[in-house]
């Protein structure tokens, strides 16, 4: 047998036995990931009730939360330029509060990811940042995990204002005029928060009805 016909079955036994390979990898990674899957998603779903419930009480509602949702196309209101959804809070039935997923686009090294909270009445129940980039240590107070004074954070004087007490034109932090506070030298991550956290309870408030009467996982 010729070195060139011994190289070409060695060639061709090898590339058998990587296709052997490659299709024994993929089934395992396949049939683990069935296995798995079932884990992830449930414990992707404890950490959105987690985040939910931080911005909500929980004895506020007693429906299935995750399962009363909306989904929203683009809306530029909420800064969703491929969209998001707003899950129902409902007590008894009855409207209790709607939870927006929102994003300031103009966090001082970004966009800034955000769940706000706003019953039904118009208050704002609460507000969380969810994601963002902003600066260590000056900049990331906005969220509370590593906002330094632990006793106040931030972020909670939003929690329970009624937004028609305070209106559109002073939902801003003191610097601009409004009633919020901010940090000194970060104030570009304070202000995109709390004009987001205004344009949600803007929204949720003027699309009440539409957004509680809409089917279960509907798009609007």
């Amino acid at each position: 047998m010729s070195a060139r016909c011994t190289a070409a079955r060695t060639s061709l036994r090898t590339a058998g036995i990587m296709v052997v390979f490659t299709v024994a990898f993929t089934a395992l990674m396949a049939a683990t990931f069935e296995v798995t899957r079932p884990t992830i998603e449930a414990s992707a779903q404890e950490g959105k009730m987690r985040l939910i419930n931080e911005v909500l009480p929980r004895a506020s509602y007693d429906n299935l939360l995750l399962d009363d949702f909306v989904t929203l196309g683009p809306t530029p209101e909420l800064g969703l330029d491929d969209g998001g959804h707003i899950f129902r809070a409902r007590k008894a039935g009855e409207p209790a509060a709607l939870v927006l997923e929102v994003i300031a686009p103009d966090g001082y090294a970004g966009r800034i990811q955000m769940v706000v909270a706003v019953g039904a009445d118009g208050r704002v129940n609460g507000v969380r940042v969810t994601g963002h980039r902003e600066t260590p240590g000056l900049g990331d107070y906005i969220d509370p995990k590593k906002d330094r004074n632990k006793s106040q954070p931030w972020i909670e004087q939003f929690a329970d204002v009624s937004f028609a007490d305070i209106g559109l034109d002073k939902w801003k932090v003191r610097r601009d005029g409004g009633v919020f506070a901010s940090r000194s030298g970060a104030t570009i991550s304070a202000r995109a928060v709390t004009h987001a956290a205004a344009r949600a309870a803007d929204y949720a408030i003027r699309h009440r009805d539409a957004l509680f009467t809409a089917p279960a996982g509907g798009r609007l």
